[in-house]
Order: C-alpha cells, then structure tokens, then sequence
C-alpha cells in the first residue's frame, strides 16, 4: 500500500512539474522591465523565449516573435534546448509511468517489469527537472549580468552626476514558475525511484538439504546394490556385504558407515 501511494504520488508530483516546465517555456515573462527610477511608465516591456512585447499605459499591447535563429545570443538558444529537451523527456517519462503504475493492470505484466518501467520514469523525471533548472538559472544569470552592466553604463556622463536613460531587465514570473516546476519534477523522479525498489519482487532462498534414507531395508554386494521394499512374502531384513550376510540385530550391534544419513 505505501509502494501504490508514494508510485502514485510521485507521479502527480512529475505530471505538475512536467505541466509547469510547458508553462514556463510558453510564457512571454521571463524578463520584464525595471521600473525603478525609470521616468517612462507609459509604457512596459518584456520578453520571452520566444518573442518581445510592449504594453502601453491604454491597455494595448503589442508582440513581436524573434523573426532570427542565428541572431539570437548563445545563450538564449542554450536555453530554448534546455527547456525543449526537459519538455522531451517529462513527456516520455510521463507514457512511461502511466503503463508502471502498480494500480493498472495491463494483460500479464509482471512486478519485475513495472518496477523497470518506474525506475526508468524516474530516471527521466530528474534529468527534465535538472534541464528546467539549469536552463532558467543560465537565464537569470544572463539577466543579472546585463542588469549590472545597463545600471554602470547609466551614471557614466560628467562623473556620474549625469543619469541617462537605460532599459533594464529584471525577473519575469516564468523564471519563478519554472524553478518550481522543475524542483517539483525532480522530487516527482526521485519517489518514482524510491517506489521502484518496493516493486522488486523479493527473492527467497532455500537451502536445500539433502536426506538419505536408513540402509535398514538395503542389501549391498559387490557388484553392485539392490533396494528392496521389506514388505513382500520372501524379503528378509538382511545386509549383504561381500557376499556375506548378516542379519538386522547385528548389523545394529556393529554399525557401519551406510547406516548413517
């Protein structure tokens, strides 16, 4: 029961992170315009992976997508691949822990294999988590180091006394969406893992231990021996050891190495 409810857990987890991961790539706010001792606040911009925008102070607002793919800074492309491949493999992760999960049964699939199928769903849930991650702190990396340099270059006339006007850049809400969608992924992976080791199968062991029956009823010769069962009309309870016989009470009374199991 504790294996179905962490498995089933941590899959909700995954499927919110992975749906988050989505959001996050799709949203135009990943860096927005710095209103502090800014004198236009007509108008607001900001911008996203995939395109800039401008709100104006009526309301309007207008979008216009990178039209650019080698124009584009290294970085920002960096980043567009981290979010493609962590989408990637959250959505492989999730088919995958859909057909693991111990609550569906699907023909005659063993625990073995669902716990293969968990662990490997886990697997991806952490490496997607890890790519939103990395991606969205290579961006706010980038984001602080333009911030500091647009807010250098604004007090470089007449000794710093004179402030020219600069755009700067701040964290948008997709920054934040995304380190929580990917934090929340990457718990997701590592209980689909934990629930991967309950699903093994345990093996036993036996030790097998070997039993001879009382040479009671066997008659040994030299060339060879012969069992017999002791309950037929001529059979007589008799040990045979190089062709001389010896009844039971001596045989008893001298034990040898074959009465022993």
């Amino acid at each position: 029961m504790a294996v179905t409810a962490c498995q089933g857990l941590g899959f909700v987890v995954s499927l919110i992170g992975v749906a988050g991961i989505i959001a996050a790539t799709c949203m135009d706010q990943w860096s927005t315009q710095d209103l502090y001792n800014n004198p236009v606040t007509a108008v607001f911009n900001y911008q996203g992976l995939w395109r800039s925008c401008v709100r104006e102070s009526s309301g309007f607002t207008e979008c216009r997508g990178y039209f650019t793919l080698l124009g584009l800074p290294a970085m920002l492309q960096a980043v567009r691949a981290l979010m493609i491949v962590g989408i990637v493999l959250g959505a492989i992760g999730l088919l995958v822990s859909i057909f693991a999960l111990k609550c569906i049964r699907i023909g005659s699939m063993e625990d073995s294999a669902k716990a293969k199928m968990t662990l490997t769903s886990g697997i991806m849930f952490i490496i997607s988590g890890l790519c939103a991650i990395a991606g969205v702190s290579v961006f706010a990396n980038m984001l602080v180091t333009n911030f500091w340099m647009s807010t250098a270059n604004m007090y470089t006339g007449l000794g710093g006394m004179v402030q020219t006007v600069q755009t700067r850049y701040t964290f948008g809400s997709a920054l934040f969406v995304g380190w929580v969608a990917g934090g929340l992924t990457l718990i997701g992976g590592v209980m689909m893992c934990i629930a991967c080791r309950g699903l093994v199968p345990e093996e036993t062991n036996y030790k097998a231990v070997s039993y001879h029956a009382s040479g009671h009823n066997v008659a040994y010769k030299s060339g060879g021996f012969k069992a017999s069962t002791g309950f037929g009309p001529n059979t007589k309870n008799k040990r045979i050891y190089d062709g001389g016989a010896r009844t039971e009470d001596e045989v008893q009374s001298h034990p040898s190495k074959y009465d022993y199991v």
